[in-house]
């Protein structure tokens, strides 16, 4: 019998130096000195596509400031993002979500990943679809109504995570015939 192991997919911050100059960490490391977090957190893929979509200008700031001063322009500033940390937004109210599960997305894959204590949710209305590692709280969890045989019913999944260095607890409800269904987040005091 082979035993099968899950290994999660890393998460990632975006972060920017002084510089203005965009990259991405995973959230399980330290943020180097030098940078800091801009408030976007996700998968590579989404972090990736976020910095695509802001950093337009890829000189460093000094070097702008510089050929602004010279051409006698003023320097270009970098447009605050008015858009609420992912961390606020996903605290209000409840979002639809869906089980991220890979290599395949059926009910008996999500019961195994539930048996693993560790369950991927994706928050399907955020830019690239947020997708959270979940390490779940058994007690809280409830799989009364779930038939993962016949993909029927529905599983309450409780747990707890980081995001953007918040301590965070998941909930979600999900319809096993399809998967998907309602979640959000609460803040842990």
């Amino acid at each position: 019998m082979t035993e099968t192991t899950h290994t999660p997919e890393p998460t990632y911050h975006v972060v920017i130096n002084d510089e203005e100059q965009y990259s991405i960490w995973t959230t399980e490391q330290d943020i180097p000195a030098g940078w800091r977090g801009v408030g976007r957190t996700g998968s590579k893929e989404e972090c990736l596509a976020y910095i695509e979509e802001v950093w337009t200008d890829m000189r460093p700031r000094s070097l702008r400031e510089h050929m602004a001063a010279t051409s006698g322009a003023e320097p270009e500033e970098v447009p605050e993002d008015p858009t609420p940390p992912l961390v606020d937004r996903l605290c209000d109210g409840e979002h639809p979500v869906e089980a991220s599960l890979r290599p395949e997305r059926t009910a008996e894959a999500l019961r195994a990943a539930i048996d693993d204590g560790y369950v991927f949710v994706r928050f399907t209305e955020t830019r690239g679809g947020t997708e959270l590692g979940v390490q779940l709280d058994r007690e809280a969890t409830d799989l009364a109504e779930a038939d993962f045989a016949a993909g029927e019913g529905e599983v309450r999944l409780v747990g707890t995570l980081t995001l953007d260095f918040e301590p965070v607890r998941c909930f979600a409800r999900l319809d096993l015939a399809t998967l998907t269904g309602r979640g959000g987040l609460e803040r842990v005091a």
